[in-house]
This record gives structure tokens, sequence and C-alpha cells, in this order.
């Protein structure tokens, strides 16, 4: 008889608020080792507080975030929270006259003493992010160079360089290309098959979230409306009630994941054109 892994992360009932106005109520979240949850939901529904609130950076008005050895998150310091738990925000500083190195190496802090020199362990983590993340080309090249996707990169080596079980992600695809998007997705499915990493991240297209995750959550107005395989949390009636317009769904034959069609009201069906007359007093 085989158990549920127990989640390396997870959030009970989490109340949590702006200014004494609470914008999550009693919303419960799980992240297990080699799994990737997704949260979704209109602007504002909370996705984004409730995953900050996960790597205490947000304040929890009420319930408690544990770890997967039932330990309280809160209880530990900050260096021992940040050997098990990193995240990468959405806003991020961009150091200006570093290398690609050492902006990694700030990923390697919680394991540093103060004022330590870089450790043969914290090389070889810097090398290992850099290489998994596609960047070992670049490390010497300076961060001001690099486009947006080369940048998001970076900042992702270096919340790899942590070496933490759990990995938040705040929109990780926000602002990027097509390529780089791809790339990124890749990248946290192979974190989380290959590694046995717990990945939860915000995403505001619901085909990624399919096409990425084990699990979905879906947020509207600050509570969880469902949770659970994709297939089941992204249907075209609770999409519907959520987002507030019509939305379509359909399985890709050919992957099989759940495909989302909005519909506005210029979105209708059209039929196809039809084929041009010849005629036949002109034709050679």
């Amino acid at each position: 008889m085989t158990t549920d892994p127990r989640p390396a992360l997870s959030g009970e009932a989490l109340t949590l608020g702006y200014r004494d106005v609470a914008v999550v109520h009693a919303a419960s979240l799980a992240l297990e080792p080699g799994r990737v949850t997704a949260l979704v939901g209109p602007n504002g529904s909370g996705k984004s507080t409730l995953l900050r609130a996960m790597a205490r950076l947000h304040r929890v008005e009420d319930g408690h975030v544990t770890l997967d050895d039932g330990a309280s998150a809160h209880a530990l310091s900050a260096k021992d929270f940040a050997r098990r738990v990193t995240m990468l925000s959405q806003s991020r500083p961009h150091p200006s006259g570093m290398t690609v190195r050492d902006v990694v190496a700030f990923g390697r802090h919680p394991h540093r003493k103060r004022f330590g020199a870089l450790s043969a362990a914290d090389r070889t983590a810097i090398d290992w992010a850099t290489g998994v993340t596609g960047i070992t080309s670049m490390a010497d090249r300076a961060v001001d160079e690099l486009s947006g996707g080369e940048i998001q990169r970076v900042w992702l080596a270096t919340c790899l360089a942590q070496e933490t079980g759990v990995l938040l992600l705040d929109e990780p695809t926000n602002h990027l290309d097509l390529r780089y998007q791809v790339e990124i997705l890749d990248l946290v499915r192979d974190l989380a098959d290959d590694h046995g990493v717990a990945l939860g991240l915000v995403l505001h297209d619901l085909d990624q979230a399919a096409a990425v995750a084990d699990a979905v959550v879906l947020l509207h107005r600050g509570r969880v409306r469902a949770s659970g395989d994709p297939a089941d949390v992204l249907s075209g009636d609770l999409l519907s009630e959520v987002y507030g317009l019509p939305i379509e769904t359909s399985l890709d034959p050919t992957t099989g994941l759940v495909r989302t069609q909005p519909r506005g009201r210029h979105h209708r069906r059209r039929t196809p054109a039809a084929p041009a007359l010849t005629d036949d007093r002109t034709a050679s």
C-alpha cells in the first residue's frame, strides 16, 4: 500500500489582507515534491498574495504555513527558511555592473557564512544552476547586456542555486516572447520530473497551466473556487462563471490537454469564403 507524499509546503485556511481588508479568505494550498501546481484566476483574485504568503513575504492574518516535517514556516529563521523555500517574484532589482555568475551567486547566501568566500559546494551549485537554465555560455557577460528572456533565466538560476526543495514562481512567463515562455515551462517540468522539486506558480495563460501543471487551483474573489486535475478545474462552466464571459473548452486531439477559447462579442464562428468563380470565356 502506498501513501501520498507529505506536502513539501502547505498553507491551511489562510486569510490574508492589506490594511485590515481581507483579500484572501480561508484558502488552502499544498505543494508536493515532484509536482507542479498552477494558481489561476482573474486579476485581483488573490493568486500572487497567496503565493507570497507561502513564501513568508505577506503577513498571515489567520491560518498557518507548514513544511514537510510539520514545522511552522514562521518558526524558522530567515536563513533556515531560505534553505528550504525560494520564490521568484514579479518585481526584482536590476543589478548593474555585475556578471551573470555574480548574480546567480546571490542564491548561495543562505548557505554561506557571513563574509565567507564561495566554497566548492557553492561553485558546484552555481554551475549546476547556470547549466540547467541554459546560461552557462553567458556566465561572464554583464547582465546589462541581456534580453528580458535571458534575465528571467538568470533570476531563475539564482533561485535554483539556493538548492531548495520548493520553488515558487509568480508569473514566470510574463513579458517573455513565445520561445522563452516555452523554455521556462519546459524547465519547470524538468525541475519537477527530474529533480523532485515542489513547484507552485501563478499563471494567467490557462492553456499554459493545462500544459505544465499536475494540479490547478482556481481562485475567485479571494477564495479557492476549485482545485484538482487540470481537466476537471479548467471546465467551461467553471471558467465562464469565474471570468465572467463565455469560455469554451476542448481536449487537444494530439496531446489530450485542455484548450480554452474565450468568446467575446466579435468572436463568432466564421464560414469559409466561397471559392472564386472562373469565367470560362477567358480561360485558355
